[in-house]
């Protein structure tokens, strides 16, 4: 058990240490946030993919953009992105601040910074100017830390007090909260459904996402009608920095992919994979009900962390079970939780959606889960590996070992397919 886990309000305790250690490490790198435009993106799901977009868009329109996300942080293009291999998105303030400068002496003029809930209520960003501020969507999460849904909203809405304008997804629930955050008159809305900037002639087909805005006509190569919603947070942000609307169209659909962000495995195989980030219970709706129904079965694998609102896992199980033939209840990061008790939580959930004993498989561990998942695959199945996406590694209770979904589930295809 950790410290935090003994000492009751443990988390606001240390808030004053964490203030004091925000301020002394921007001082220290010289506050570097000072030289750049700063674009910042928070939300429960869709930061990381909304965040490249729009860090794609600004790079294809000529203007040199750093990145920082879940999954990699740098400056150009993908191929001199750095990987993210802390299992956070929004890094400590020391390492944060030091990024953020060799970002800004690499010559970069604008940064793209995803920022969660947990760096705003711990200050991470302190002192740090955005000139926009972007929210893609506000679901439960991270309610062992916030303790209620309020609070988390409220760390999220720190964000829009930090910057000079705002960019919210109409159709959230949220939006309100984040309007009132802000300056009136100092922020634009998006939607599907309603927003000042609203998609019409939505087209979803398994290769992207096609539709009209403002007189632009959108299309990305990333499938789901999430990335309706992502996409047009970035066209926003382009249409507030004054760029054409050929360049935020052209921009769009120059992003190829976001790894571990509805990666399609494609290695010969007569089944279809799909690896994605989800952990969350919008997130599990939202990837279920974005693919197309295959002609055979829904293989879903999934686990969950240790350490983490435990609320959501029967949630999530149940969500998984409604749609999938057969679930693979595995391990994720575990830390020091008993994967097995984190499993029987999510196997209750499964249950509650109808599925029987003999189509919920449990293996504890990831690799040998993954393994079964492609053994028991049949031409026309879909098999959906859920929860870790691009990470690197997988945290146990003896620390973290080295671990890639995308990397396991292209080898073992490739092993018991060589010929594919």
């Amino acid at each position: 058990m950790n410290l935090k886990d003994k000492i009751p309000g443990y988390n606001t305790l240390v808030l004053p240490y964490h203030f004091l250690q925000s301020a002394l490490a921007r001082n220290i790198a010289g506050r570097p946030d000072k030289k750049l435009h700063i674009i910042g993106v928070t939300g429960t799901n869709g930061k990381t993919t909304t965040s490249f977009m729009i860090w794609k868009m600004l790079n294809t329109a000529g203007f040199k953009t750093g990145l920082m996300t879940t999954v990699a942080w740098g400056v150009s293009d993908e191929s001199h992105l750095k990987k993210q291999i802390e299992h956070m998105t929004t890094v400590d303030p020391k390492t944060l601040n030091s990024r953020i400068k060799a970002i800004k002496d690499s010559g970069a003029e604008y940064l793209v910074l995803e920022v969660t809930s947990h760096a705003l209520a711990q200050f991470r960003t302190l002192g740090i100017h955005f000139d926009i501020a972007v929210m893609t969507n506000v679901t439960h999460e991270h309610l062992d830390y916030h303790k209620t849904f309020d609070n988390y909203v409220a760390a999220k809405c720190k964000l829009f007090r930090q910057a000079s304008f705002g960019i919210i997804n109409a159709d959230d629930p949220s939006a309100k909260a984040f309007e009132t955050a802000i300056s009136p008159n100092k922020y634009i809305t998006y939607g599907i459904k309603s927003g000042q900037a609203q998609a019409e002639n939505i087209k979803l087909t398994t290769s992207g996402v096609e539709y009209t805005v403002g007189g632009i006509n959108i299309k990305t190569k990333i499938p789901g009608e999430f990335n309706v919603y992502n996409s047009l947070a970035a066209v926003c942000v382009g249409k507030r920095l004054g760029l054409k609307d050929e360049q935020i169209k052209k921009g769009l659909h120059a992003l190829e992919e976001v790894e571990g962000r509805m990666n399609r495995i494609n290695e010969g195989q007569k089944f279809d994979v799909i690896v994605d980030f989800a952990h969350t219970p919008d997130a599990f709706e939202k990837v279920f009900t974005s693919v197309k129904k295959p002609k055979g079965r829904i293989i879903s694998l999934f686990g969950g962390a240790g350490r983490r609102d435990e609320t959501t896992r029967a949630e999530r199980g149940e969500i998984a079970g409604k749609f999938s033939d057969i679930c693979i209840l595995t391990e994720d990061d575990s830390r020091d939780e008993s994967p097995e008790k984190i499993i029987a939580m999510f196997e209750e959930g499964c249950k509650k959606s109808g599925l029987k004993d003999s189509q919920i498989i449990k293996i504890t561990d990831r690799k040998e889960a993954i393994e079964h998942a492609i053994k028991i695959a049949k031409p026309g199945d879909l098999v959906l590996i859920l929860g870790k996406g691009h990470e690197k590694t997988i945290l146990r209770a003896d620390g973290p070992h080295p671990f890639e979904d995308l990397k396991v589930v292209r080898e073992e295809i490739r092993k018991r397919y060589p010929s594919s």
